[in-house]
């Protein structure tokens, strides 16, 4: 007797799965599951990593899987605690002059420390977000007016390149592939 097929989404969780199903999820469920898959995707390529190799820049560029999960932390809180409800970067608790630093991780700063963060910051966007409808507009001092549907858009297309990078920054570390 032939056994049952393997699942080949067995590791993600419900709400990671939830972006299988978007046949029967609203516009916003659909959104907000594809964002949650991708957070997922830059958080399971970086747990298991040394912090030697979290750190590590395997290709010709600044980039590190410690350095993406900095920067991804700064620019959700930039969308979701800034723009989104009209706050300037102080009243968000950001500062935007150190974007640029951002991927440069300090050697005290862990791994986990890092994935708790991350996980810490997309809660509080999913929590911002909930209070507004995919049309609400917030404002962005050099882009304009952005809607929730504008933002959610926008961050699935970050986070996903993002994943990608770290994707092949896993597989360089230690040959790791896959969602």
């Amino acid at each position: 007797m032939a056994s049952p097929p393997r699942d080949p989404l067995a590791h993600l969780d419900d709400s990671e799965r939830r972006v299988f199903h978007v046949a029967t999820n609203s516009e916003r469920e659909t959104l907000e599951a594809f964002l949650d898959f991708y957070r997922g995707a830059i958080i399971r390529k970086v747990v298991g990593v040394s912090e030697a190799d979290a750190r590590r820049r395997p290709l010709p560029s600044a980039t590190s899987l410690a350095g993406l999960l900095a920067h991804l932390c700064l620019v959700e809180r930039n969308w979701f605690q800034r723009v989104l409800p009209n706050r300037t970067a102080e009243e968000a608790g950001i500062d935007l002059d150190g974007a640029d630093t951002v991927w440069e991780v300090p050697e005290s700063t862990t791994v986990a420390e890092l994935v708790a963060e991350y996980e810490q910051t997309c809660a509080q966007s999913r929590a911002i977000s909930v209070g507004y409808a995919l049309d609400d507009i917030g404002t962005h001092e050099l882009l304009g007016p952005a809607s929730l549907r504008w933002i959610l858009i926008h961050m699935i297309g970050e986070t996903a390149r993002h994943a990608g990078h770290a994707d092949i920054l896993r597989e360089k570390i230690d040959g790791a592939t896959g969602i």
